[in-house]
């Protein structure tokens, strides 16, 4: 016998995303060094240790359960939350959940799957699902990739407006934004990132750590931007380069931002 759920009287409903993250990669399960290095980064971009979420990647330690809380308490303290563990074996998982922290497995065997392909440039509904590694309550946008060149193998294009709150994605290439991404929307690619229009959301290139992924733009307002995980907020960028097209890109493994007119 089936029962009939009355979604009117749901609570909530589980939908597989993507939700950009920070991912700390440890070398060290010395508190001591890592607060040091912490402090460091602190002085010289403030704005990015404000509740900023993060992972603890532990896969390159030895025995990092045995350090975890006190590496969970030097965060706090220096205004980054942990929300995760990735890698490591069972201790681990148990030390995590027992800080109430999450778990994931180790990045090659968590890579998400390619998102099916949605005809048309309109919303897509996102289905139900808890089978995604990382859940978020924004929808994400899945549209039919085009051929155009100078993209990555799976990239997509996106084709309108990326309105607050939306997130747009392309796990596996780059992603190609024809118009605008609005203040408060997100556009993530595993590529690079193309607006053909004004960036004011948040741009994110080389999710999975591509070094030679960028960012390029029309019109520079963004609110966020980061390439394989190195990131720079409005404030700190030059505000001469506000409003004009611009590529970002890393330069000596630091955030480079030049103009393009």
């Amino acid at each position: 016998m089936s029962l009939k759920v009355d979604r009117d009287s749901m609570a909530f409903t589980f939908k597989g995303g993507m939700l950009p993250m920070t991912v700390m990669e440890l070398t060290s399960a010395d508190p001591e060094r890592i607060r040091e290095q912490l402090a460091g980064k602190l002085s010289q971009s403030p704005a990015f240790f404000q509740h900023t979420p993060v992972v603890l990647n532990v896969e390159k330690l030895d025995e990092p359960h045995l350090a975890l809380e006190r590496i969970c308490a030097v965060c706090r303290a220096h205004k980054l939350l942990p929300v995760a563990v990735r890698g490591g074996p069972d201790p681990v998982k148990q030390s995590a959940w027992a800080l109430g922290l999450g778990w994931f497995p180790p990045q090659d065997a968590s890579r998400p799957r390619p998102l099916e392909s949605v005809a048309g440039d309109g919303d897509a509904d996102s289905a139900d699902s808890a089978e995604s590694v990382e859940l978020s309550e924004p929808s994400v946008e899945a549209v039919a990739p085009d051929a155009l060149p100078g993209t990555t193998a799976g990239g997509r294009i996106y084709r309108g407006t990326v309105r607050s709150g939306q997130q747009v994605t392309a796990p596996e290439g780059d992603l190609v934004v024809v118009g605008a991404v609005n203040a408060g929307a997100e556009v993530l690619a595993a590529g690079s990132v193309h607006v053909y229009g004004a960036l004011r959301g948040r741009a994110l290139a080389g999710i999975h750590g591509d070094a030679l992924a960028g960012i390029f733009c029309r019109e520079l307002h963004a609110e966020l931007l980061s390439v394989a995980g190195n990131y720079k907020r409005l404030e700190d960028i030059d505000p001469r380069l506000l409003g004009t097209t611009v590529q970002v890109r890393l330069i000596d493994d630091q955030l480079g931002i030049t103009s393009l007119a």
